[in-house]
């Protein structure tokens, strides 16, 4: 099947392989050591579910995957599974500084850790490809050795140009498989000048067809389409098809989920796999997250990364719903499920090949869901707190008149009432609720304007309020002001309101002003209603 019988290796190809693993480590000791790391996974990897998330380092998480995270690790814990991070650093040209890191501080902060990864570590390490070079390279040896891999000395110009050419005649671009015929003489004589050869699979024979646990049965004739790819560059990193199949086998990766981007490749994955004498993995490929008018995901968007989602509010929760909600895996959508209802009702035969159309205009309305659940929760709302009051203090800082507004029950007394009503608890430091924290300028005039019976007024609500044993609810005082209005004569319940609102708030538009009055406490309504009278 790969390239008629064996002959025995050539002398200058023992030089070229040995020079190809990792320094100082012989071809037996490496088996060894891989041996180990199988053993170290426990019993057969195929019977525990082990899936793997493996983004590149190119740049930060953004909402594609942390979906591809997502489901992942539901499956793995459906399952009671593990989840792993690997980073595919290969393309060392490509590398965000930042991006690695970024990519697991926010995996923990939307709550899916992974179970092993570069930070945590774990049996089946190193978790970077960059680390991992002399596996990729003692698989490269293998397939060399079988006459499943050959050498490629074709230089970038010369691709170059087949891919011009090919454009050219609107083909499909495609290596025509060049040095896959040179005799063992001209690859000596060629490694005599280009020691660093890169490594191209033979794609020889009929590509196995395979069951995808989404897409159903699959074949793709690569061969027919695709020249002999590249495996191992010159500069001694893998490609993605050798270092994905690589690790996935040696990390004992039992399931494959990952973007439908990859769905075709998977025939040439299956093919080397058959080549190393190795059991493939289960795959399931998951159709793309689309923007609710069926365009890509751009990463230009900006507003598609985490860290954009965790600086202005949103909370994990409410993204990992809208994420699932647009898409399938679930008997029925619903709005509000938490991450242990999603790991419940998750099932990966209901995953469809509909794209999710995500429509994040809906975003504002998952996190009022989600954050009047937290609010419900005792200690999530003591979180909230200490959330809000460091919020003030960056909003408002040297601005706060009376540091009395950071007190822990003022701050909970402001959430509660307002559960329901924002979607963030950045909507609390936003203009329309300055009031809550610094105390409004508003002048005799502008009060004057919606009613000349300010004084009036004034002396009312405050003979309200020092009335004994007054209870401050919403409902008391809604009444009570209701008596007030209707004891004045020529002046309207909805003119006194809005008087009172200003004067209390400095504003034209906010909440009920009983709500106002119960937020901000009789004390400080005495004084802001002093103040008016003094003016």
């Amino acid at each position: 099947m790969h390239g008629g019988p064996r002959v025995p290796m050539p002398p200058h190809m023992a030089v070229f392989l040995k020079r190809l693993l990792h320094p100082g480590r012989s071809p037996a000791a490496l088996g060894r050591l891989m041996g180990r790391r199988e053993a170290s996974l426990g019993t057969d990897p195929g019977a525990a579910v082990r899936v793997r998330f493996a983004p590149s380092p190119t740049g930060f998480l953004h909402l594609g995957g942390l979906r591809t995270a997502l489901y992942n690790y539901i499956f793995a814990k459906k399952h009671q599974g593990s989840f792993i991070l690997r980073l595919e650093d290969t393309d060392q040209t490509r590398l965000v500084p930042g991006a690695a890191e970024n990519i697991e501080d926010m995996l923990e902060w939307a709550g899916v850790p992974p179970d092993e990864s570069p930070r945590r570590g774990g049996p089946a390490g190193p978790y970077l490809q960059s680390q991992r070079l002399a596996l990729y390279a003692q698989a490269a040896e293998a397939l060399l050795k079988s006459g499943a891999a050959y050498l490629c000395f074709c230089s970038p110009q010369r691709l170059e140009l087949l891919k011009k050419e090919a454009l050219r005649n609107r083909q499909t671009p495609r290596y025509d498989n060049r040095c896959r015929s040179l005799s063992q003489a001209q690859v000596a004589q060629k490694l005599a000048t280009d020691p660093k050869p890169a490594i191209r699979f033979r794609l020889d024979g009929e590509a196995p067809a395979f069951q995808d646990l989404v897409y159903g049965w699959n074949r793709h004739e690569v061969a027919s389409v695709e020249g002999d790819p590249v495996i191992l560059k010159s500069d001694g990193f893998p490609t993605y098809h050798l270092a994905s199949v690589v690790d996935d086998h040696h990390m004992g990766i039992s399931h494959v989920l990952r973007g439908s981007e990859w769905l075709v490749s998977t025939s040439k994955h299956l093919l080397l796999y058959q080549a190393l004498g190795w059991q493939p993995p289960h795959f399931a490929h998951l159709p793309l997250l689309l923007n609710k008018d069926g365009s890509k995901l751009s990463k230009r968007q900006g507003d598609i990364f985490l860290e954009h989602f965790a600086a202005t509010g949103f909370l994990p929760d409410a993204l990992l719903d809208i994420i699932t909600n647009c898409g399938s895996g679930f008997a029925e959508n619903q709005m509000g499920r938490t991450l242990p209802e999603l790991i419940a009702q998750f099932d990966l035969s209901r995953v469809t090949c509909h794209s999710a159309l995500l429509d994040l205009e809906k975003l504002p309305e998952f996190n009022r869901l989600h954050l009047r659940r937290l609010v419900g929760d005792e200690t999530q709302r003591c979180q909230l707190v200490g959330q809000l009051q460091a919020l003030v203090e960056e909003a408002f800082g040297n601005q706060l008149q009376d540091r009395e507004v950071l007190d822990p029950a003022y701050v909970e007394r402001i959430i509660l009432l307002r559960q329901g009503h924002i979607c963030r608890l950045q909507d609390l430091v936003s203009p329309a609720y300055s009031y809550l924290w610094t105390r409004p300028a508003v002048g005799r005039a502008q009060l004057g304007a919606i009613s000349e019976k300010v004084d009036i007024i004034a002396k009312r609500v405050l003979g309200l309020l020092e009335g004994p044993g007054t209870n401050l609810t919403q409902d008391v005082l809604n009444g009570e002001l209701k008596k007030l209005s209707d004891g004045l004569e020529g002046i309207k319940h909805s003119n006194v309101m809005k008087l009172l609102r200003v004067a209390l708030s400095g504003q034209q538009q906010g909440p009920p002003v009983a709500e106002m009055m119960v937020s901000l406490g009789p004390k400080e309504v005495r004084e802001r209603i002093q103040k008016v009278l003094c003016s």
